[in-house]
């Protein structure tokens, strides 16, 4: 059933109407005549690709730009918004894909920040403020403790803290850009229940995102924009992921890998009882062993802070290793310097792009060129050689299709999902030996995320060595020939893909060892005798 495009009078039903949306910047036309219309108390998923323009609309919806062209409708009342402030007085709250926090403050003192409450005394009421907090708290599901300090609880909180800092200031329409970016899948799960609960309270909740998974489970209704421009608005009962995906792209899609089985060659990685710690000075890698083999990839699997993020970056050389020793190629690296583990043939693509995988001041064509860009052809006698960095930079931000396709423009310009393009395609040009692989699709949309999946595939074809860490699990399934499931530092278990169930991973991934797992099947089923199979 084609969607109903409503006539101005029946603007009244919907939270945000927004009709012919026009947004200009220097290079790119990023919202061309866009329509958005979402009704009261329903989740509105708005899709598409990096670059298609979601983010700038729902910028211009909370006044962070204003558009060239085009109307905004708030529950039918046409409304002007010329910044933050105005859309928070009409009732509009945005939850940032980077957490808009301060560190060193309390849950309380963050929520109420700028809109404390005062005493007689024109001081602030912290005690007032805890009590408004937990009220809050108390009456969406949004369960936190309100004297702990911001740096010192896991992201899935942080965002809980994030959305009461809207619903305090009265937000009655909340846009969550990629909400669950961040997120482990319990946090991503228990985020929808909270969001499906804020609905049942009359809230309007509309969501970017690229997971076409998460649309099909939350959403009421969709919209499908491209290039700037919406190709499709649909209730979620009337579509299907590879629709979406089709709409989003402009052509057919792959949603799962395809790859051929193939004999691993000799190891290009060995780690041998590596011990490693974290920032605190706690052990967060416990006497690791494995190895990565030639043309294989080896997924690491489990939930976000159980040592993934140590482990690498003690692989890279950018974490002291207490205890162990690291061979690349069959060279002892364990105390070399980073720069010397790259040129002997190891690319890194980095779990966080802005601590170590960017210099987000520099522009594409210098990023792109980091950490052989004291190499030939691009440097010569100790000086850059622009010439020759500028058509390197050029065929990459092509060639991993970076938008805009300006070399020129400041990294931090770039989307998350286009700054994630470039850093991936600079690892994947080094022309690496090993790679080692963190989160590589965080951020990324459909179209990108297929060509990243087949462009690793394609390197493990090529004999190169790949370890792969994830919070995707079909990620990880999709792409390793072996997977070993991480828990507090230790590994609980090593599987083939096709000789583990998700249900069997995910006991793992919570601490039982895998081998316990299956002991407890096989007992179960001993016990519940043979199954009666009815002719």
């Amino acid at each position: 059933m084609p969607f109903h495009i409503p006539e101005p009078s029946e603007y009244t039903q919907f939270a945000v109407v927004m009709k012919g949306i026009v947004k200009q910047f220097p290079s790119v036309l990023a919202n061309d005549h866009v329509d958005l219309y979402a009704r009261e108390g329903e989740i509105h998923a708005i899709v598409g690709e990096n670059g298609a323009g979601k983010s700038t609309l729902m910028n211009l919806l909370y006044g962070l730009y204003t558009p060239d062209a085009g109307k905004v409708y708030i529950r039918g009342k046409e409304t002007l918004i010329k910044g933050p402030a105005e859309a928070i007085k009409a009732g509009i709250g945005m939850v940032h894909q980077h957490f808009m926090l301060v560190g060193p403050l309390t849950v309380a003192e963050n929520i109420v920040l700028g809109e404390e409450p005062l005493n007689s005394w024109r001081f602030f009421d912290l005690k007032a403020a805890k009590k408004r907090v937990r009220e809050l708290s108390e009456t969406y599901g949004l369960h936190v403790d309100v004297d702990r300090r911001i740096e010192d609880i896991p992201v899935g909180t942080q965002q809980r803290v994030e959305i009461l800092k809207t619903l305090y200031r009265g937000a009655n329409i909340l846009v969550l850009d990629e909400p669950t970016a961040v997120l482990t899948p319990q946090e991503a799960d228990e985020l929808f229940v909270v969001l499906r609960k804020l609905t049942e309270k009359g809230k309007t909740i509309i969501f970017i995102t690229h997971k076409l998974n998460e649309v099909m489970a939350i959403s009421d209704n969709v919209t499908v924009m491209r290039l700037g421009k919406v190709t499709g608005r649909l209730p979620i009962t009337e579509t299907s992921p590879r629709q979406l995906a089709n709409m989003m792209v402009g052509r057919e899609v792959l949603l799962r890998v395809e790859k051929k089985e193939k004999e691993a060659g000799e190891a290009v990685l060995a780690v041998s009882g590596l011990h490693v710690r974290d920032n605190r000075g706690l052990e967060a890698v416990k006497d690791i062993s494995f190895t990565v083999h030639r043309g294989e990839i080896l997924g690491i699997a489990g939930v976000a802070g159980n040592g993934q993020t140590e482990l690498i970056e003690a692989i890279a050389g950018l974490r002291k290793k207490e205890k162990g020793k690291v061979e690349l190629c069959s060279e002892d690296v364990t105390h070399a310097a980073p720069r010397d583990i790259r040129e002997l043939g190891l690319s890194h693509i980095p779990e966080d792009r802005y601590k170590h995988g960017m210099v987000k001041e520099f522009p594409v064509y210098y990023n792109v060129l980091l950490g052989r860009h004291y190499l030939a052809p691009f440097s010569k006698n100790g000086f850059l050689r622009h010439k020759q960095v500028y058509e390197r930079a050029k065929f990459l931000v092509n060639q991993f299709d970076v938008r805009p396709r300006s070399i020129l423009m400041l990294a931090e310009n770039l989307s998350g999902g286009n700054q994630q393009k470039m850093v991936v395609g600079r690892e994947i040009d080094y022309q690496p030996k090993c790679m080692l692989v963190a989160q590589p699709t965080r951020g990324l949309d459909i179209g990108a995320i297929e060509y990243i999946h087949q462009t690793l595939v394609g390197l493990r074809d090529a004999g190169v060595g790949i370890l792969l860490v994830s919070m995707e699990l079909e990620e990880i399934f999709s792409l390793s020939d072996r997977i070993l499931i991480m828990y507090e530092g230790e590994f609980t278990g090593e599987a083939k893909p096709a000789d583990i169930t998700l249900e069997e991973i995910g006991l793992a991934m919570a601490g039982t060892p895998l081998e316990e797992v299956r002991k407890a099947e096989t007992e179960g089923s001993e016990k519940s005798g043979p199954t009666k199979v009815e002719s």
